[in-house]
C-alpha cells in the first residue's frame, strides 16, 4: 500500500478511492478553462470521484516554434487562481524553469515536473523545498526503477508529498507503449502512482510539426491501469478535441468522460478490494 498524500481535502493513495487529475492540455482562454473546470466538477461530484484540475500556463516543449504555448506564467496563474476560487477545486500545473516556482507556488496545490525535465535536479529540488505536493511525470526514456533516485531528490528535503505519473515509454520512432508492470514497480517505492491515460496514447512528433495521437486507446488503457491498482488517473479533456490548441489527437472529449470514469471507478474499487489488504 502506498502512503496517503493529502491535497486540499483529497486523500490520494493509501488505499483511498481513485482520484482524477483532469483538464485541458493548455489554458486557451479564461472562459473555456472555467467552463471545463465546472463541467469536470459536476461530473466528478455526481460520480463521487475526487478532482484535481490540471491545465498548463505554458507548454515549453512544443514541437514547433509556431505552436501555441499558452497565456504565460502570470496570466495563466491568474486564471488558475480563479478556478480555485470559483470552482473550489485544487489545481496542478507544470513548471519548466526555476524562475517560475516563486509565483507558481502561490497558486498551485501540486507542482508538476514535466516528463522531459524529470531528471533536472535543480528544478526538482527547488520544487521540493516549497513544501507542496510534487508530481513527477516519469520520462518516456526511463525505466520504472529509475524513478527511485528522483524520489530521493525530493525526500532529501523532508518532502514526502510525492505523486508518480506513468505516461508511456518511447518505442521506436513517434510511438509510445505502456508497460503495466511499470505501475506495479513504481508503487513499491511507497508513493501514489497515477496513470496518464491520454499522454500515453500520444504519437510524439508524428505530424512533423506537431504530435499525433490514438484517442481510441484511452479507454482500454485506463481500464487496464485501474485493474492493476493505480491511485489516480490523469486524463486531459477538451470540449472539441479536433480544435484543441494542444494535444487534441490524444485528448478525450469531455462528454465521453462520465461513462469512462464510472467504469474506471468500479474497476478500481474491485482491484483495491483485492490488492490493498
Amino acid at each position: 500500500m502506498t502512503r496517503t498524500v493529502i491535497i486540499d481535502n483529497i486523500r490520494l493513495g493509501g488505499g483511498n478511492p481513485l482520484a482524477l487529475i483532469s483538464g485541458p492540455c493548455v489554458i486557451e482562454d479564461k472562459e473555456s478553462t472555467l467552463r471545463l473546470a465546472q463541467e469536470l466538477k459536476n461530473i466528478t461530484k455526481t460520480l463521487g470521484v475526487p478532482l484535481i484540475f490540471k491545465a498548463s500556463y505554458d507548454k515549453a516543449n512544443r514541437t514547433s516554434i509556431n505552436s501555441y504555448r499558452g497565456p504565460g506564467l502570470e496570466e495563466g496563474l491568474t486564471i488558475l487562481a480563479e478556478v480555485k476560487k470559483k470552482i473550489g477545486v485544487p489545481v496542478l500545473s507544470d513548471v519548466h524553469q526555476l524562475s517560475e516556482i516563486e509565483l507558481a507556488v502561490q497558486v498551485l496545490d501540486v507542482i508538476q515536473i514535466p516528463a522531459f525535465l524529470c531528471r533536472q535536479t535543480d528544478l526538482i529540488t527547488a520544487a521540493a523545498r516549497q513544501g507542496k505536493t510534487v508530481n513527477i511525470k516519469k520520462g518516456q526514456f526511463l525505466s520504472p526503477q529509475e524513478i527511485e533516485p528522483i524520489i530521493k531528490k525530493i525526500t532529501s528535503f523532508d518532502n514526502n508529498d510525492i505523486l508518480l505519473t506513468e505516461r508511456g515509454t518511447t518505442f521506436g520512432y513517434n510511438n509510445l507503449v505502456v508497460d503495466m508492470r511499470s505501475l506495479i514497480i513504481m508503487r513499491k517505492f511507497g508513493f501514489p502512482v497515477i496513470f496518464d491515460a491520454t499522454h500515453s496514447v500520444q504519437l510524439p512528433g508524428a505530424k512533423g510539426t506537431a504530435s499525433g495521437g490514438e484517442r481510441q486507446f484511452v479507454s482500454p488503457l485506463a481500464m487496464a491501469a485501474a485493474a492493476v491498482g493505480i491511485d489516480g488517473v490523469y486524463m486531459e479533456v477538451h470540449e472539441n478535441p479536433e480544435k484543441a490548441l494542444c494535444d487534441g489527437p490524444n485528448s478525450l472529449k469531455i462528454t465521453d468522460l462520465p461513462y469512462l470514469l464510472d467504469k474506471i471507478k468500479k474497476i478500481s474499487a474491485i482491484s483495491k478490494g483485492n490488492n490493498e489488504k
